[in-house]
């Protein structure tokens, strides 16, 4: 399993009155750890969508362990959790510099067309794409992520 590592300094803007970082900026640290993680492995999301399509959100869940603060550095870690014909599932760990899990979280997307929002697989889209998608991805060996 490839595991992608994104370094995320945490602006004061990110955070709540508490100084406490503001759960909906988890949401784009996914963003930022799933675009790292594609450029990792010499693709380009820009590039997806110059050649008409898109890859949406169709969920998304996440668990918050331990609180992140103005200051300090998030470390974003993502992998693909699962990989098939329509949905590929990341996987995410956003850790604290010492290596505490503040939070863990799961999104699923489907590739689409852009000017029908048709899904289309990946495989159609960008063979290679695809194929190392099906070998980096976690296996059984890898050990249960939750």
């Amino acid at each position: 399993m490839f595991i992608s590592e994104k370094e995320i300094e945490i602006r004061y803007a990110e955070t709540d009155q508490m100084g406490v970082v503001y759960h909906a900026n988890y949401i784009i640290w996914l963003e930022i750890g799933r675009t790292q993680l594609i450029q990792d492995l010499g693709f380009t999301y820009a590039g997806m969508e110059a050649d008409g399509y898109l890859s949406p959100v169709t969920d998304v869940s996440i668990q918050y362990k331990a609180a992140l603060r103005y200051g300090q550095k998030a470390i974003v870690r993502t992998w693909i959790e699962d990989h098939g014909r329509l949905r590929t599932t990341y996987g995410y760990e956003i850790l604290h510099e010492d290596g505490t899990i503040a939070a863990k979280a799961t999104s699923e997307h489907v590739v689409v067309k852009k000017e029908n929002f048709r899904p289309v697989s990946l495989v159609k889209v960008d063979p290679a794409w695809d194929a190392k998608y099906k070998q980096v991805k976690r296996s059984e060996a890898d050990g249960v992520r939750r």
